[in-house]
């Protein structure tokens, strides 16, 4: 990966676009990515020289980024719409006991436990979900894969591979349920026409709602660090 010379060194991620005419940066609100976009048939040193001209920009705009939060003992996170409080646990697994999340071991593990943890809960809610919105329109998931993210909370193929972001337990449940509902929907129209808004609007009626969430809150859920 290319890197601006420091301090602090900054990482660039190329990015290829058959549209792009020209140079263009974006740095991520969610955890400070710098990406660099180029033509196809650019130079990366051209690229990188495009860069460096924008290197006081580009400082500028991540000085702007409030840091994440990191997950560990003592530290507050959502899940499924409720806000735990993460405390040493003893035994061999994590549980719920009212407002807090019990986290056994070492704590200096504690945030990658927890990761895991809500991995194995976001399968077990979304695989349900999915199968349960496929069941009211007579199609078949074939195939259900969990990712971090950071573009799209769900995607759907014409071949029933469902992805999507784990983060979505974080979420309250019922944004959870828009959004599988929202990608079986696909199963049918491949697309966000008319009709595929009609078939999300047969699954989950009043999507609007979880929707308008997504885009307004959506982003808090990148911004823990596990």
């Amino acid at each position: 990966m290319p890197v601006l010379p420091g301090p602090p060194a900054l990482e660039i991620t190329l990015r290829r676009s058959a549209r792009a005419r020209r140079f263009s940066l974006r740095v991520s609100a969610l955890d400070g990515r710098v990406t660099l976009t180029l033509p196809p048939r650019a130079r990366e040193a051209e690229a990188m020289a495009f860069a460096r001209s924008q290197e006081d920009w580009l400082r500028r705009a991540l000085t702007r980024i409030a840091p994440g939060e990191a997950v560990g003992i003592g530290s507050d996170l959502p899940f499924e719409g409720r806000l735990l409080r993460l405390v040493a646990g003893t035994g061999r697994t994590l549980r719920i006991e009212g407002d807090q999340l019990l986290v056994p071991g070492d704590p200096a593990q504690a945030g990658a436990r927890v990761a895991a943890w809500a991995k194995a809960r976001a399968r077990d809610r979304l695989v349900a979900a999915s199968d349960h919105y496929a069941a009211q329109i007579g199609r078949k998931v074939t195939q259900i894969a969990l990712r971090d993210t950071r573009s799209r909370w769900g995607s759907c193929t014409a071949e029933g591979r469902l992805m999507y972001s784990w983060r979505l337990i974080l979420a309250p449940p019922r944004v959870l349920d828009y959004v599988a509902a929202h990608e079986v929907a696909h199963l049918v129209e491949m697309n966000h026409s008319p009709a595929f808004w009609a078939v999300v609007g047969r699954l989950y009626p009043g999507w609007q709602a979880e929707r308008a969430w997504l885009r307004g809150q959506g982003s808090q859920l990148h911004s823990y660090r596990f």
